[in-house]
């Protein structure tokens, strides 16, 4: 793995595009996810639908893929009956259909001047519990006992050679500082750091974002960091809360503005959007982010509109 892939893309397009909502895509195109393993569940048995799904982010404009892996646990594994050596190799398989579909898609369409990469995602320790707490961060667990959840997985991923992790959706500051600890034992990992947000300011189990994002930075594996499943409402201000804190390239990849629901597992209505993605990621751009993307209901759509609106640049919004 590269000390910082990320860099590469950035120099070649100024501002590097992620793909959208995995989940979203998957269930459009008719799969199932009613399930505690969410997205993941079709690594089991249905893992063609996933390439697929990279493939057409791809074909959208996306410079990285990030895995099937956000809810991917062992122990969520264990839960449907699979061994430890089963779910390694699920998690590997997560790596790899991405790896397959950016190959697919080079091979259709040719060479590039930058590569598109490809994520390990790692979700919080909130979304193996299956129960929204990743949106809330009250765990009530040691930092040593966060750094154990995740190491696991993280070896799993990185035995497949992503090009760089994606710590998800991360609720809090203990969780921040316990992934920052754990990625000493990895000098040569490259990551990124997202924290989920619940208003102009603050992480969602309340600390300061900027206060989480020195702590992600702090760690020389880190290569950027920011915000992802966040309502878009939020976001502006929240870059400029970065200003002066921010020393790595700031990543934006906010939901659709929805509540979820985590007892009835849906999601609920929430402030619209004023424009399309596109429209809006230009707002992000000029507050500061360089690598924007999608979360939780955005589709290849968003990312065709987001990747066009960024190669017409000017970002004074």
């Amino acid at each position: 793995m590269a000390s910082n892939p990320l860099q590469a893309l950035l120099d070649a397009r100024g501002t590097v595009v992620l793909d959208g909502a995995l989940a979203t895509e998957l269930e459009r195109r008719g799969a199932d996810l009613d399930d505690p393993l969410w997205s993941a569940r079709l690594l089991i048995d249905e893992p063609e639908r996933i390439r697929e799904v990279h493939r057409e982010y791809f074909a959208a404009g996306a410079d990285i893929a990030t895995t099937a892996s956000y809810q991917a646990t062992f122990a969520g594994f264990a839960r449907r009956g699979l061994d430890a050596q089963s779910a390694a190799c699920l998690l590997r398989l997560s790596v790899q259909l991405a790896r397959e579909a950016r190959d697919e898609f080079l091979a259709a369409v040719g060479p590039r001047d930058a590569v598109p990469l490809v994520a390990a995602s790692c979700g919080c320790y909130g979304a193996a519990l299956h129960d929204g707490s990743e949106y809330r961060g009250d765990y009530g667990l040691s930092r040593q006992q966060l750094s154990d959840f995740h190491r696991p997985r993280l070896e799993s991923l990185l035995e497949s050679e992503p090009d760089l992790l994606a710590f998800e959706t991360i609720p809090c500051l203990i969780e921040a500082e316990a992934i920052v600890r754990l990625l000493e034992n990895y000098p040569h990992v490259s990551a990124w750091l997202s924290f989920s947000c619940r208003d102009e300011r603050h992480v969602c189990h309340g600390e300061r974002l900027h206060e989480c994002l020195v702590v992600a930075e702090s760690a020389p594996q880190v290569t950027a960091a920011g915000i992802n499943c966040t309502p878009p409402r939020f976001v502006n201000a929240l870059l400029e809360s970065l200003a002066g804190h921010a020393c790595k390239p700031l990543i934006v990849y906010p939901n659709r503005g929805e509540s979820w629901d985590a007892p009835h597992r849906r999601w609920l209505p929430g402030p619209a959007m004023p424009g399309d993605w596109g429209q809006a990621a230009r707002q992000w751009r000029a507050r500061g982010a360089r690598i924007i993307g999608g979360c939780c209901r955005t589709t290849p759509a968003d990312i065709r509109a987001l990747r066009l609106a960024m190669e017409a640049g000017s970002f004074d919004v």
